[in-house]
């Protein structure tokens, strides 16, 4: 299943949902919010040091982290929840602050909403659910044309091949395979750093090769 099919059918399903803030009342008034859309709260964060080994042992599918009394420590929530890199995350505020707003996008956010709202609060979350779904297959797809590229410079050396020419190298032997591309690419990447691996050094180094003890 790809990313694109499991995030349909999140999109409008009950959900997981990490909720951080520093101010505990807040957690409780987002977490009725949250219920009553009828998702589940896995878990009511206050700390710092502990969201991201939350983050990392639940695996939420989306986090919300409000801006209390202090940007920064929102922020910090926002950067030890993205470093797990498990979920999308989604800013709460009050009202709309530009400063935040900018710094938090670039620790990581794929959405935000100002008010509590249960409509506004679905909308973010389907919103932000769908551009990590989106991001991570871009991440892929950058991902496998590395792959791809660094395989057809082996191409290119072994048999003095220009760039293109290694490219229908590769194309063609995937089409008489039947094999992807990228399938082919890994293989050229595996089996080229087992022929380009060192000598085994010998079982007693202090003696000249060749010679037995």
């Amino acid at each position: 299943m790809n990313d694109t099919t499991s995030t349909d059918q999140q999109e409008g399903q009950h959900l997981r949902i990490l909720i951080a803030n520093e101010r505990a009342e807040r957690l409780e008034i987002v977490a009725r919010v949250v219920v009553g859309m009828g998702h589940t709260v896995i878990a009511r964060e206050l700390d710092i040091d502990e969201v991201g080994q939350v983050t990392r042992q639940e695996r939420p599918d989306v986090a919300l982290v409000g801006l209390g009394d202090s940007s920064q420590h929102a922020l910090d929530h926002i950067s030890r929840i993205v470093r797990e890199a498990t979920c999308p995350v989604i800013a709460l505020l009050n009202d709309d602050d530009a400063a935040f707003i900018r710094e938090a996008a670039e620790r990581g956010i794929f959405a935000y909403v100002t008010d509590g709202d249960p409509e506004d609060f679905q909308s973010s979350i389907d919103i932000a659910l769908r551009r990590f779904s989106d991001y991570h297959n871009l991440e892929g797809a950058f991902g496998r044309r590395a792959v791809i590229e660094r395989a057809k410079g082996i191409l290119m050396e072994r048999h003095a091949l220009t760039d293109q020419h290694s490219f229908e190298l590769l194309r063609a032997h995937s089409q008489r395979s039947g094999r992807k591309l990228y399938d082919l690419a890994t293989a050229i990447l595996d089996s080229h750093l087992l022929l380009a691996a060192p000598r085994a050094v010998p079982s007693n180094p202090t003696e000249p090769d060749g010679l037995a003890p």
